[in-house]
């Protein structure tokens, strides 16, 4: 796996706690299904393996250490391998626009995510969605510049993860705060989640604007420096759906569809939830482009 390297002693920390937040779970060991490793390419059955890209550290699902990944994610395209029966291997890039060139371009077959997912996305990519999002504000303790909506963001340093969703909305809302007569918020964009978080804590920004699941993490790991705002608010997004990213028409986006499936039937997928504290963000049914619009 190509891993980043990270400079900051305070990021490694950070993200060096993950045992502290998976509670411990038993998530049943998997048997190969026939009738699903039929379907798979005839390239990935020969190989037996595939290659699952990720955007670096998206905590609780994706968390990069050295060349290791663990979290939701991992535990289950674990699980996903032993029932197709090939190795999942996992590589990291640095910027979602890598991660989905190298879908398309063949490089990787798939990332497992959870990744946005959005009608302008669906038109290169198919998504197969396992998972439901909010997003929010990460802010320091107490909230000293009261950023409890888009528009409380309005001339405050608001960090985002570069090329994501949230980027677009706050973008969207810099032209709203301009009409308004309000300054706008000034956008800070990052490759990866932990850079976000830091620059909140180094007080570098006032608020990140992400994924409520990864910002609890984060969260309940700053020592009580921070704390989430703008909860049970639209902020922007009408229902958001996440999930694993396949070329569009791709033959592995069923197969992807129908191992969730059964993992959801079996326990898994509660199992593996549970265990990183994401029961809010479960759905009971997964499927394929479930995903709405960013708003006008």
């Amino acid at each position: 796996m190509h891993s980043k390297l990270i400079a900051s002693a305070a990021l490694l920390g950070l993200m060096m706690t993950t045992s502290v937040f998976a509670q411990e779970a038993a998530v049943p060991k998997q048997t190969v299904n026939d009738a699903l490793r039929a379907r798979l390419p005839e390239k990935i059955r020969t190989d037996g393996k595939m290659i699952s890209v990720n955007n670096g550290s998206f905590p609780p699902y994706e968390i990069v250490t050295g060349t290791k990944l663990t979290g939701a994610s991992a535990d289950l395209t674990d699980a996903i391998g032993q029932m197709l029966g090939v190795e999942i291997e996992h590589e990291t890039v640095s910027g979602l626009s890598a991660l989905l060139a190298g879908i398309n371009s063949g490089r990787y077959q798939f990332a497992f995510g959870p990744i946005g997912d959005f009608k302008t996305r669906e038109e290169a990519n198919d998504f197969i969605d396992w998972v439901q999002e909010y997003v929010v504000f990460s802010v320091q303790k107490g909230n000293p510049k009261a950023i409890t909506s888009l528009d409380s963001a309005c001339g405050n340093r608001i960090a985002v993860m570069a090329g994501g969703s949230a980027e677009k909305v706050i973008q969207a809302q810099v032209e709203k705060c301009k009409a308004a007569s309000k300054l706008a918020p000034e956008v800070q964009s990052y490759t990866d989640q932990p850079s976000s978080i830091l620059a909140v804590r180094s007080k570098r920004a006032d608020a990140f604007f992400s994924s409520q699941a990864p910002l609890t993490y984060f969260v309940s790991q700053a020592n009580g420096q921070l704390e989430l705002s703008g909860v049970g608010q639209k902020n922007g997004f009408d229902d958001l759906y996440q999930g694993a990213v396949v070329p569009k028409g791709s033959p592995l986006g069923p197969v992807l569809l129908d191992s969730i499936k059964a993992l959801m039937d079996n326990g898994a997928y509660a199992a593996i939830m549970k265990k990183w504290g994401l029961e809010n963000n479960m759905i009971k049914q997964p499927g394929i482009n479930l995903g709405g619009a960013l708003p006008k």
